[in-house]
Order: structure tokens, then C-alpha cells, then sequence
């Protein structure tokens, strides 16, 4: 009876989004929404929930926490659902995590009503998050894709979650000064960046020359967070480094997706680098690189561990003050690029004061101590939702 009232033009846009929606043809942004209907009425069989609605091309927000979900899987068991059953395909492949699309609210309301689901985790702040977080039994902890003195790295928006998960006591400081209103010693836990717990791989250096990473971000969405490198220095940079170093060259994956002149000069970069070193992996370029260029981003913490030199280039927006870029030295558009890499390489002169920001901005980087508190604060999170959730039923049974 249903399907008769549905009018013969509604049958065919639903054929033809169904269509769209299974093609080669739909940007790998946008969700399929192709959803797991063998999943439809089961109950999820862990207790965290991780929301992922968006497309493969954020992955990178997502696939540091990969790791650390797995830990977190071994011990409670853990569903990352996804809106684009592409993205989820790729993560159940690289995780072996249990990876579910649903293309609708509904759909995630009924399976969760015969779950045993109670925290719910989440790597960005996309709107579409407002699904998930109105499910009043679980708790909503907003993790976060990379800890940096990025004026977005703070937000209004994490008053949406009931816990905020940071790396060092710099982003405490951060979130305390910038957000207001807000108890941010009380809604957050400092466990480290279980990121930096992955084994590195051993370096391959170039036995003839030393190698520089060159790792800047994107242009960003918006103008006063501006702070990538493409257009103000990335050619000179390849310039001026050309023969006597090997420059890898990291490229942001949103390159050009907001300001297309970002995109010809990461494709110009992309032409002037040596085959080879555009496509290198993030953790190889990180084992091989004797140096790295960047900016303002969540790049820089994950290499300060390492110890080696760096250079921040100097963005053309202001950029909110820190400790850190007070300490690392900013490379400026007319600098002399050649002669800072090799006064860096061969003196190292901020590489005290870099060893000192190590603890503040990252805490203890002990191998697999950031993932053990990581699965910790989950446990205690979990450990509290039941008591919170038992003292909810008995004042429902008992009235006010």
C-alpha cells in the first residue's frame, strides 16, 4: 500500500539518487549513504561508538586514532559508524575495527535502543555530529584530529560534548584562555597523543645529501586561520633546497578545495619535486627527514619528539600567541631558505628549548603510556555513565 502512493516521478528520483549514489561519479566528499541494511535492528556488540559522517577525503582525521581504537576495541569493544559506505569500507580494511554505514538518524536510533553502547567518540566537528550527540544515555567525548596552537584547535563547539580528551597541559591552557564560559579543568582529561605511539620505522637517509620534509597545511575554510605556506613560500622553498637536499614534499589533502590557487601551487610543487617524493608515507618521511619545514599545524608535535630541527614558516594572518611559537624559529618569505636548513641542521640552536616544550604540550611520550591513558579515561568514562545512568533510573522509578 505504501508503494502505491508513492507517484511514479517519486520512484524515479529515488532510482536515480540511488543510481548517483552507487556510481564512480560521486565525489569522494560527499557520503553515498549506502546503508548496512543487514545491520538494520542488531545491536551493536560493543560499548563506544565512534561517529564518522564524513567522506573518505577526512580521513586523515580520523586514521591517527586507528591505533588506539583497536586498543580501545580489545578492551570494550568498538563500532565506528560511518554515513559513506566507501569510508567505511577503507577503514575496515586498514582496522579491522567493526565498521557500519547508516544513512540515517532512525536507523542509528533503532539499533541503539537494544545496544549496550555508553560512550560515544568523535575526531572532528562536523555538524552532522548533532545526530549522535542527542542520545542522552551515552557519554560524548570529542576527541579531536591533532592538538596545535591553530586558532581552530579551539572551539565553542566542544561545550557539546560532556568531555574533551587533550594531549599536554597546552591545550588545557589554550582551551581555559580562549573558550568562555566554560570549566575546561573540569570537562577535560589530559592523556597525551596515543598518535605518537605507532612504531616508527627505521630511517632510510640518503647516504648523499641530507633530506628536508616540507609539510605545509591547506589554505583553510577560514580566512583567519590562513595559515598555509603554498603560495608564500613553498616555491622557494623547492627553489632554493633543489640539488643540494632531497626535499619530500608532504601535501595537505584539502589542498585547492577552497581556494583553487592553493591547488596550482601544490600541483606546481608536485612538478618541481624529485619522483618519487610527493607520495612518500607520513611516518617514512618523518623516519628519513633530517629537517622539516611547515606551519602552523598539528605537524609540528608530532615531530617535536623526534628531537631534529625545525622551521615554522611564518604565516600572513596573526596567529594566536604560545609557547611554542615563541620558541621555534619562523622562516619569512624572503628569508634566505638554504642558509637557515643548514645553520639548523648543523647547530641546532632551539634544540633545548624544544625538548622543554615536549612535556608541556605532549606529557609523558613514553611508547604506549598516551594509549594506556587513552583506554583508561574510556574505562573511568564508562565506569561513570553506569553509575550516572543507574542513579537516572532509580530517580525515574522514585519520582523527583
Amino acid at each position: 500500500m505504501a508503494e502505491s502512493r508513492i507517484g511514479p516521478g517519486a520512484r524515479l528520483r529515488q532510482w536515480l539518487i540511488e543510481r548517483v549514489r552507487r556510481s564512480r561519479f560521486l565525489p569522494v566528499g560527499v557520503p553515498d549513504k549506502r546503508t548496512d541494511t543487514d545491520r538494520l535492528g542488531r545491536p551493536f556488540t560493543g560499548a563506544v561508538l565512534v561517529y564518522f559522517p564524513n567522506g573518505a577525503d577526512a580521513l586523515y582525521q580520523l586514521r591517527p586514532w586507528l591505533p588506539a581504537l583497536r586498543a580501545l576495541d580489545a578492551a570494550h569493544g568498538v563500532t565506528v559508524v560511518f554515513k559513506d559506505s566507501r569510508t567505511a569500507a577503507i577503514v575496515r580494511r586498514e582496522s579491522g575495527l567493526d565498521c557500519v554505514t547508516l544513512a540515517r538518524y532512525g536507523q542509528l536510533d533503532e539499533i541503539l535502543a537494544v545496544s549496550e553502547v555508553k560512550l560515544a567518540l568523535y575526531v572532528n566537528h562536523d555538524p552532522i555530529n548533532f545526530e549522535c550527540l542527542r542520545f542522552t544515555s551515552l557519554v560524548h567525548v570529542y576527541l579531536g584530529h591533532g592538538d596545535s596552537d591553530k586558532g581552530v584547535s579551539v572551539s565553542n563547539q566542544i561545550k557539546a560534548y560532556d568531555f574533551c580528551f587533550l594531549a599536554g597541559q597546552a591545550a588545557l591552557d589554550r582551551t581555559s584562555a580562549a573558550v568562555m564560559l566554560y570549566d575546561a579543568p573540569a570537562r577535560s582529561v589530559l592523556i597525551g597523543q596515543p598518535q605518537l605511539d605507532v612504531p616508527a620505522p627505521e630511517p632510510q637517509p640518503d647516504p648523499t645529501r641530507p633530506t628536508v620534509l616540507y609539510a605545509p597545511t591547506w589554505e583553510a575554510s577560514q580566512p583567519s586561520v590562513s595559515y598555509g605556506s603554498l603560495i608564500s613560500h613553498g616555491a622557494a622553498i623547492l627553489d632554493a633546497l633543489a640539488g643540494d637536499y632531497r626535499v619530500i614534499y608532504r601535501p595537505h589533502p584539502l589542498n585547492g578545495v577552497i581556494d583553487p590557487d592553493y591547488g596550482r601551487a601544490d600541483a606546481a610543487i608536485r612538478e618541481r619535486a624529485e619522483r618519487g617524493d610527493t607520495d612518500v608515507p607520513l611516518e617514512r618521511s618523518f623516519a628519513d627527514a633530517d629537517l622539516l619545514i611547515t606551519d602552523v599545524s598539528a605537524v609540528v608535535l608530532h615531530w617535536l619528539p623526534s628531537g631534529k630541527p625545525l622551521l615554522v614558516c611564518r604565516p600572513r594572518v596573526p596567529v594566536p600567541p604560545s609557547r611554542l611559537m615563541q620558541t621555534l624559529p619562523l622562516l619569512d618569505e624572503d628569508a634566505d631558505v638554504a642558509s637557515l636548513v643548514a645553520e639548523h641542521l648543523h647547530a641546532d640552536p632551539t634544540a633545548a628549548a624544544r625538548r622543554d616544550l615536549v612535556r608541556y604540550y605532549l606529557g609523558d611520550t613514553t611508547p604506549g603510556a598516551a594509549t594506556e591513558r587513552f583506554v583508561g579515561a574510556c574505562t573511568d568514562l564508562i565506569a561513570l555513565r553506569d553509575r550516572r545512568w543507574a542513579e537516572h533510573v532509580a530517580r525515574g522509578a522514585t519520582g523527583p
